[in-house]
């Protein structure tokens, strides 16, 4: 098939993103064309060949600035506002992404989160787990989704929602490089919840090759919910993986690795002040519920799915942050 055809082109919402630049530079790797909006000018690693689209969100969806772009069948939603304004900005940006998709006649394709399962979902979740969120973040998500599946029922739009755990790779602004790993250079790793529970973690690399798969469905409902399995596991094993990747880039502390906790309390204290500290407070049921997501609808529906073994993403992830040797991660603002 043609790759400039409208079947093989892709919008990327926030393409400058994390979960954007992967999505858009798996999409170019396979062949699609790739139409990268981007607030400023593209992000290092943005494909060459892909058009970057200038223009903010609220002129798409009006249909101003879509007549000039070339026809595309998916709309990929990778747009995520700073934590401390998600709550506010995140579904108008969702229902901005959703107005393009109907303009353009395209299926929407939004990576969703466990948010929407709440403080008392179970230990395995798949597309069929109850929705029951217990905190704000958590209900913007499931309307979100309700809002799509609404949509799509009303042959509005076709939309596919991929949930994931806790990005990692790709880029900074993850718990990865943010806690566990900030404080690398000294030997010392911190984990923000029991290690000995199961966490579900989502490479982002692995996730965005998953869309393109999901995209270039031809027996899709026009509604449809898939879980993303990743990498659920204990923080023990996630820290010793890390430990053993950081030794393959060379480094190796001479007295050891020391771990270290996250501080919930002083968090949810200094929450009255730092807003960040407010809202990662909220949400800190994440670490102390395990969960791990159930892959199998998605590995049925896409065959041959390949996923990066943990020591290999995390060798990888550490590489693209400059940790080798005595290196460390830059510090950056925010959980995203």
């Amino acid at each position: 098939m043609d790759s400039t055809s409208p079947d093989r082109t892709v919008l990327v919402l926030g393409a400058n993103g994390r979960f954007g630049l992967a999505a858009a530079q798996a999409f170019a790797a396979a062949g699609w064309r790739v139409l990268a909006q981007v607030r400023r000018d593209a992000a290092a690693g943005m494909p060459a060949g892909a058009t970057l689209v200038r223009a903010p969100l609220a002129a798409l969806a009006s249909g101003e600035a879509l007549a000039t772009l070339p026809r595309a069948s998916i709309v990929v939603h990778a747009v995520n506002p700073l934590y401390t304004r998600w709550n506010e900005e995140a579904l108008p940006a969702a229902l901005a992404g959703m107005a393009i998709a109907e303009r353009l006649g395209a299926r929407f394709l939004l990576p969703g989160n466990v948010y929407n399962f709440g403080a008392a979902m179970p230990a395995r979740i798949d597309e069929q787990t109850p929705q029951r969120p217990t905190t704000d973040k958590g209900r913007i998500r499931a309307e979100m989704e309700r809002e799509l599946e609404a949509r799509a029922g009303a042959g509005r739009l076709a939309a596919t929602v991929v949930t994931a755990g806790d990005f990692f790779g790709a880029g900074t602004g993850s718990w990865l490089d943010q806690v566990v790993v900030r404080s690398i250079g000294v030997g010392r790793l911190v984990y923000p919840g029991d290690p000995a529970l199961v966490h579900a973690w989502a490479y982002l690399p692995d996730l965005a090759r998953t869309f393109v798969r999901v995209a270039a469905l031809d027996d899709a409902a026009p509604f449809e919910r898939f879980t993303f399995d990743g990498h659920s596991v204990t923080g023990d094993a996630l820290l010793a993986a890390t430990e053993s990747a950081a030794g393959a880039l060379g480094v190796t502390p001479t007295r050891g690795w020391r771990r270290g906790t996250m501080p919930w309390r002083l968090l949810r204290i200094g929450g009255a002040v730092v807003p960040l500290w407010r809202e990662l407070s909220k949400m800190s049921y994440l670490w102390r519920v395990p969960h791990a997501l159930d892959g199998g609808k998605l590995r049925a529906r896409c065959p041959g799915l390949a996923t990066t073994p943990l020591e290999s993403a995390l060798c990888t992830s550490l590489r693209g942050l400059g940790i080798a040797g005595k290196g460390r991660p830059a510090a950056v603002p925010g959980i995203g």
